[in-house]
């Protein structure tokens, strides 16, 4: 009895392993997906006041319309507008991002997307570089009776 048991097992793992090599490493993952081109955008270095805008395009990969509910930044300065409607299965989707570039320094900052993804329904993307102070005018020196005084 401990021998067919075992043997019974032994085939439901083999049946198991073969359906799921018989789907192939190109087999859609069920459910909705969210997979990016790219996850961190790196600015480098650039101006105060300058332009903070940057893109994160992403695939739904999946067999379900993928829904993104929530895009939030990690702190005021970063504000991210993503598509309100459902992507469905092989399509493409971007999630803009804006930094408030009057901040002068590094930027290290984060958005946290909420989804119905099965392979990462929380997911965060990255900014990072540095802002540079924007020169400022020379000022003019003063002439006339009172430049002395």
């Amino acid at each position: 009895m401990k021998k067919a048991f075992l043997l019974f097992g032994a085939m439901f793992l083999m049946a198991f392993a073969f359906e799921a090599n018989a789907q192939g490493p190109d087999a859609k993952v069920g459910g909705a997906t969210i997979e990016f081109e790219k996850e961190v955008h790196d600015y480098g270095t650039m101006k105060q006041h300058g332009d903070g805008g940057c893109e994160f395009v992403f695939t739904n990969n999946g067999t379900e319309p993928l829904i993104i509910s929530n895009a939030r930044g990690s702190c005021g300065c970063t504000v991210p507008n993503w598509p309100k409607e459902p992507i469905a299965p092989g399509k493409t989707g971007v999630i803009k991002v804006n930094y408030d570039t009057k901040r002068v320094g590094p930027i290290n900052k984060s958005v946290t997307i909420t989804s119905n993804a099965s392979n990462s329904p929380t997911k965060v993307i990255r900014i990072k570089g540095k802002v540079e102070a924007a020169p400022t005018a020379p000022v003019a020196p003063k002439v006339g009776p009172k430049a002395g005084n």
